[in-house]
């Protein structure tokens, strides 16, 4: 395991709350970035080789090592992160409408994805599937 993985251990271990690194996969651009702060290392888009990518996987975790976390703007607090999880669901979905899903497919789709990036949390997931359900009532309604 790469230190800056095992940062966050430690970090629980000396009574702070820690920090580690987590994929972002729901924003543009995609790559890793601090659990804490706005900290972000971004994925170079024609990353393909297995090899490349182990290599940007290092480079990334020495440099979440050697940032600061008071040098990025701090994480929104678990209501602001709950308020924007409410409306990723239907923003998602519409992403992958824009794209030319179908509606009942970008939904599905963003289900699945959730559920993948959550699959540790069932309050969650199950938030998601209602949000989901009253997408696709709103949408057959002609109300989006």
């Amino acid at each position: 395991m790469p230190e800056a993985w095992a940062e966050g251990k430690r970090g629980r271990e000396e009574g702070n709350l820690g920090r580690w690194l987590t994929w972002v996969a729901h924003q543009h651009p995609q790559g890793w970035a601090c659990s804490q702060c706005g900290w972000t290392f971004s994925a170079p888009t024609l990353l393909r080789d297995a090899e490349a990518k182990s290599a940007y996987d290092r480079l990334a975790a020495a440099n979440f090592a050697e940032h600061d976390c008071t040098k990025y703007a701090q994480r929104a607090n678990p209501s602001e992160r709950e308020s924007s999880e409410r409306d990723s669901v239907a923003q998602r979905a519409r992403n992958l409408i824009v794209r030319g899903f179908k509606p009942k497919d970008a939904v599905e789709i963003t289900l699945q994805e959730i559920m993948f990036e959550h699959r540790g949390d069932p309050a969650t997931i199950e938030k998601a599937r209602v949000d989901a359900e009253d997408f696709l009532r709103r949408v057959k309604e002609g109300l989006i």
